[in-house]
Formats: C-alpha cells, sequence, structure tokens
C-alpha cells in the first residue's frame, strides 16, 4: 500500500495566495518527514480552486527540498502546454531526482485557459490524443518528428535523454494519466498508462474504470503481468480525527466556502453553461467515501478500497482544513498513525 498527499494549493475564503503556496510546500516536507510514499501537485489557472499554475515547477521545488519522497503531478494540463516542452521539464526532473518524478497528464476543461494560451477549444476537445502520443514518443525515442494535424516538425534529437538515469532502469519517469471517461480509460489502456481517478468517485465506479482499463489493456496487446500490475492511483480526502464527527466537522466548516469560491471561478472559453455541485453535499459526500475519522476507520477506508477496487495508491487531499498547522498535524497522523495500520 502506498499513501501519498494530494496538494491543490487550495486558497480558502480570507486567504492570500502566498499563504495557500506556503502551506502545499510544508504540507510535502511534513509528508516527507511522516513517512508517506508520495505528493501529487495539481496544476489549474485563474481560479483560488487551486493556485499553482505550473504544476512541474512546484515539483522541481519539492524534489530539490526533499531525499525519498515521490513527487508528481496531478495533474499538468496537456492541453495548455506543448507536448516536447512538458516532455523535456518531465526528462530533467527525472533525471535530477534520481528517477523520484511522475508525469501525471489529463485534458483539462473547456476552460478561458484556451484562449489565453492561444491553444484553442480544439486542443481539449480534439487533440489529447495526438498529444499524449507525441509526448509518449518524446519519452521513449532518441529522435522524434511530429506530422500530425496539430502538430508537425522535422526530426530532432531528444535532449535530454530521459532513459539516461544514473545507476537507474534505462527508462524514463512514469507517466499516468487522470480518467474521467469511458474513451480517456480507453485511450490511457491503450498505452498502457496507469489511471488516476478523481475523489469524486466512490469504491464501484472506480472498479469499473479499473476493470474497462484492463479489458482495453489486454486487448491492446498488453502483457497480462503489467495490466494486472498497472499502478493507478485513487484521489481521496483525509482528514484524521479523534473522532470521526470531529474531522467531519473540520471539513464541513472549510471546505464549502473554499469549493464554492473556487469553482465559482471557473470560466469557460466558449460561454457553455457548467453544473455545478452542491459545497456543502459534496463536501459530505467526500467524507462519507474516504478516510475521514480516527486512524483504525481511515485505515479501514484505505484497505476497502484497494479490495473493491485492485488499486493500492493513494492520492489524499489534507488540507481541508485550510489552516497550515492543522494541514501539517493531519499529514502527521496520516503518516504516523494511520500508515502502520495498513502493513
Amino acid at each position: 500500500m502506498r499513501v501519498g498527499t494530494f496538494v491543490l494549493a487550495a486558497q480558502f475564503p480570507g486567504q492570500g495566495q502566498g499563504e495557500a503556496l506556503h502551506r502545499a510546500v510544508r504540507s510535502a516536507e511534513v509528508a516527507e518527514e511522516s513517512g508517506l510514499d508520495s505528493v501529487w501537485l495539481a496544476e489549474h489557472h485563474f481560479v483560488p480552486y487551486g493556485v499553482c499554475p505550473s504544476a512541474v515547477t512546484l515539483a522541481a521545488l519539492l524534489l530539490g527540498r526533499t531525499r525519498r519522497i515521490r513527487v508528481g503531478t496531478a495533474v499538468s494540463v496537456l492541453p495548455n502546454a506543448h507536448p516536447v516542452a512538458l516532455g523535456e521539464q518531465a526528462a530533467l526532473l527525472h533525471l535530477t531526482s534520481g528517477g523520484r518524478f511522475s508525469l501525471g497528464v489529463g485534458r483539462g476543461g473547456p476552460w478561458v485557459d484556451l484562449e489565453v494560451f492561444g491553444t484553442g477549444l480544439a486542443a481539449y476537445e480534439r487533440d489529447f490524443p495526438e498529444s499524449l502520443d507525441l509526448l509518449l514518443r518524446w519519452l521513449r525515442e532518441p529522435r522524434v518528428a511530429a506530422r500530425g494535424e496539430r502538430f508537425s516538425f522535422r526530426e530532432v534529437p531528444v535532449v535530454p535523454r530521459p532513459d539516461e538515469l544514473i545507476g537507474g532502469p534505462a527508462q524514463g519517469p512514469e507517466v499516468i494519466v487522470a480518467c474521467t471517461s469511458p474513451k480517456s480509460v480507453k485511450l490511457a489502456a491503450e498505452h498502457g498508462l496507469p489511471m488516476l481517478l478523481g475523489m469524486h468517485c466512490d469504491d464501484g465506479e472506480k472498479a469499473d474504470m479499473v476493470a474497462l482499463w484492463r479489458t482495453h489493456a489486454l486487448a491492446a496487446g498488453h502483457p497480462p503481468e503489467e495490466v494486472y500490475g498497472a499502478g493507478h492511483v485513487s484521489a481521496g480526502v483525509a482528514q484524521i480525527g479523534d473522532r470521526t464527527a470531529e474531522a467531519t466537522e473540520t471539513l464541513v466548516k472549510a471546505m464549502p466556502g473554499w469549493l464554492k469560491q473556487g469553482l465559482d471561478a471557473h470560466v469557460t472559453v466558449d460561454g457553455r453553461p457548467r453544473a455545478m455541485r452542491d459545497p456543502v453535499a459534496y463536501t459530505e459526500l467526500l467524507c462519507g467515501l474516504h478516510p475521514v475519522g480516527p486512524p483504525r476507520l481511515a485505515a479501514d477506508r484505505i484497505a476497502a478500497t484497494a479490495e473493491r477496487t485492485g488499486i493500492t495508491r493513494f492520492a489524499l487531499l489534507t488540507e481541508g482544513s485550510g489552516d497550515v498547522a492543522a494541514t501539517e498535524e493531519n499529514v502527521r497522523r496520516l503518516g504516523t498513525e494511520v500508515l502502520p495500520l495498513l502493513g
């Protein structure tokens, strides 16, 4: 069982952006001190839902401040970036960190980001498969050319080569794909890439997505041992308290204000309507799904998810209180009180 934190750098009402980023950095440092496996960093633009605009940049900082823990993006929004540029950054972090970097990528949403960065709505609606293919070729081949609808360029050498990790295996960084639909599950499976599954999904939904992924991965010719050993990641929320009611109350008091402020700030690039969750109901749903409560309950919920879904890697949001000191304490308890109960 590998348990890590999911860091959004969430800006809660009344907080500054610097405070949110300070809490994000401290929670990652404490995660390593407390024996957790990994830190997964989210990326958002122009909204207080999360104030980290570049997950790879924050990953570079945290890799430099830590020595053991794995640091990954959850996710780098591929339609906003050139796949080659992102591939170069991933290779650089992979090589200089001793292989501790994981690159999570996702399709993102139809947000105004696409207008600001000039990539356009097609980058979100149509071009993600082409972008993912180019990114993977960059991380796996010595020279790459492109002749696609979106990207076209002459053959160039890959520098630095991600398969030249000193003292490690001759392969590039781990790549995972955020999956929210059968289409994205199929795409990830065809490439043999593990999935990152969202915290809004329950165990049944995640189990169904893993089963679908396995079906497509086997059909694509991936070896059964790789298919059944794929390192999918389950995102969730963790709040450790002496009593379940106490832990739940902490999140219900703080998270709805952040969710409403953060999600309301998203602007679609084409004016399409958005369906918004009720923030209080959503917080209560998350408390019921995930390890929110005493250490024994938290460990049991993590173990139950692993048993029902086959997923043994977890990225858990620990900053739901919105408070720096409380977040640090929550991370410490997750590592020192919950993790030992999982074996």
